[in-house]
């Protein structure tokens, strides 16, 4: 039972993520985390795996996203819990669309969690990406290779 409402748990906190881009919750976002994370977008923007600061994270994604509308929709959750850590793979479709709403731009993909329990929430200490295909004009997203 304890595995249970630890997976629905999970599952709020990676819907939480998704969709704190969408509706420009950027402290929403933030309260996702714990204070640092890894972060590995190599596939999306070519740039190696690094630990950084949640605020910085958060920070960066408000600047490349400003401009655009964004709406995640993930499912598929695969999530395995070892006492207070847990991986959770999750597929996810992230559509963009420009700001004279013209272009777009669409990532397929799989992301990699890792989370961490501290007291009773359940809080993402990694992400990482995995591009299945893109779709239209990535030069609208600043963060893109």
């Amino acid at each position: 039972m304890d595995n249970e409402i630890d997976e629905i748990k999970i599952q709020q906190v990676i819907h939480r993520f998704a969709n704190s881009f969408d509706i420009k919750d950027w402290q929403g976002l933030k309260e996702c985390f714990t204070e640092k994370i890894y972060t590995d977008y190599s596939d999306l923007r070519g740039t190696l795996p690094e630990t950084i600061d949640a605020k910085h994270y958060v920070h960066l994604r408000q600047e490349a996203l400003s401009k655009l509308k964004t709406h995640h929709l993930c499912g598929n959750h695969e999530i395995e819990i070892k006492q207070d850590k847990a991986v959770c793979k999750t597929s996810m479709i992230i559509y963009r669309l420009g700001a004279n709403k013209q272009e777009n731009f669409t990532t397929h993909c799989l992301y990699t969690f890792n989370l961490q329990k501290i007291n009773s929430a359940w809080k993402i200490t990694g992400i990482i990406q995995k591009i299945f295909w893109n779709e239209g004009d990535s030069s609208i997203h600043q963060g893109v290779k």
